[in-house]
């Protein structure tokens, strides 16, 4: 099994350079006008152009400020306090105060199109410091 992400966005080019920059992703194919693959995460992120006020799944109109969703995605880093000024650099906004929990150090994010995103460097445990 494979997954694959799909992150819809406003403005193709904004979040490209977006994603670029805060996340260290690469462009790799493009699908028309519309789509973009990025590569460089364990699973590639498909950027689609989706008009504010469309209708996706069910009958909520899109919508781009920050809202929820019963996803979000963990970017696993290294060193938190470089990924996290890279990130804001490049547009996030963080949310709330870096916590320092048993299986590592996370942030939560949003992107400029009101997705939200965590940022989490691990713990030498991970994990397995926190399994039942």
């Amino acid at each position: 099994m494979r997954i694959l992400l799909n992150l819809d966005v406003d403005d193709l080019d904004r979040a490209l350079a977006f994603y670029i920059a805060a996340f260290g992703l690469t462009p790799a194919r493009r699908f028309g006008d519309d789509v973009v693959e990025l590569l460089g995460a364990d699973a590639p992120l498909y950027l689609l152009r989706k008009v504010a006020g469309s209708t996706g799944a069910g009958t909520t109109p899109r919508a781009y400020t920050r809202h929820w969703m019963p996803l979000h995605i963990d970017v696993v880093v290294d060193d938190l306090d470089v990924a996290l000024a890279q990130a804001l650099a490049a547009g996030a906004v963080q949310e709330g105060a870096i916590r320092d929990e048993a299986y590592g150090r996370i942030v939560q994010l949003a992107d400029p199109f009101g997705h939200g995103w965590c940022l989490l460097a691990f713990s030498a445990r991970g994990y397995d410091a926190i399994a039942t």
